[in-house]
């Protein structure tokens, strides 16, 4: 049976929602998981890989033991995978070509580059702001204060470098580092960065070293399955608070793309001369992500309106 056109075109966004992902996952200081609420798939993905990583642990339960499929297949029917399919592809394809071809570009033009970023981000905090329902009380903005105190704090850690790690670091430090991909204000590379392994991963990716990437892989797929429960967990019995975090640590990791700053991530007072560029750059930044969000609005209310009149008309 062929796909309708609106399959297509669906499965089409989420490709490139996941390739805006990947991209992020590649460059230190941006969040996938800031890109992945921007673009409207966070829950879907957080949610659909709780169901798949709990699937896999019941075929590895219930498999050996005679009892089937069945749970498996139950838990694996739960996850959208219209969704999180071709988000994962475009993510895949997008992290590799990014790793091999905007990565230079970036370290050439950091201070540019972080600018369009700082914009980025700045305007997305209206997203987990707004999913938590807004209007805060005292205990969540002192949950926000207290999570970006520590984004703060951990986007100031300076970047350190070791060409030879042993396995056994690049395991963990993959399993840390991919938590990001669901953790909006957190950066993988970034994590990568401050442990002294994004250069040494980035070189392993574009020079085919398989036995790197079967170490951080391995790590990876740990760290993911267990943080994705949790999250998943949290999202399902403390939504709201869990939001206001998710929005305390966006703000907190500003820091991290601060446009002015020294090599040791010491923040820095922006400088008359390069005000009118990085503060317009950072105006574009913002702009793209709030222009974003105006259409998503936009769109939102025109589909709940034409519910509205559809059900009307069926009731008449």
């Amino acid at each position: 049976m062929s796909s309708s056109p609106k399959s297509v075109l669906s499965h089409g966004f989420n490709a490139v929602r996941g390739a805006l992902i990947g991209v992020a996952e590649v460059l230190p200081g941006i969040s996938g998981g800031t890109v992945a609420l921007i673009t409207g798939v966070f829950e879907s993905l957080v949610t659909s890989a709780g169901h798949v990583i709990s699937g896999i642990k019941m075929v590895v339960a219930d498999v050996p033991r005679g009892r089937g499929l069945r749970r498996a297949g139950q838990e694996f029917a739960k996850a959208k995978w219209g969704v999180i399919v071709p988000v994962a592809v475009g993510m895949v394809i997008a992290a590799l070509v990014a790793a091999r071809t905007l990565t230079p570009i970036i370290e050439e033009h950091e201070a540019a580059s972080f600018a369009v970023f700082f914009g980025l981000v700045l305007a997305s905090l209206w997203v987990p702001y707004s999913m938590s329902g807004r209007h805060w009380g005292v205990g969540q903005f002192l949950a926000a204060l207290a999570a970006g105190a520590v984004g703060f704090t951990l986007s100031g850690l300076p970047p350190g470098q070791i060409d030879d790690p042993p396995a056994v670091l690049i395991f963990f430090a993959a399993a840390v580092a991919i938590c990001a991909l669901v953790m909006p204000g957190a950066s993988g590379s970034f994590i990568l960065l401050s442990i002294g392994l994004y250069t040494t991963t980035m070189n392993a990716l574009n020079n085919g070293d398989l036995g790197y990437i079967a170490i951080f892989a391995a790590g990876a797929a740990v760290g993911l399955s267990l943080f994705v429960k949790l999250l998943q967990w949290l999202l399902e019995h403390y939504h709201r608070i869990t939001l206001v975090v998710m929005t305390g640590l966006l703000a907190g990791s500003l820091r991290a793309l601060w446009p002015w700053q020294e090599e040791d991530r010491t923040p820095l007072m922006p400088t008359l001369d390069s005000l009118p560029l990085l503060g317009g750059l950072i105006a574009i930044g913002f702009g793209v992500v709030a222009l974003i969000l105006v259409l998503e609005h936009q769109m939102k209310r025109r589909n709940e309106r034409v519910a509205h009149e559809q059900v009307g008309a069926s009731t008449r």
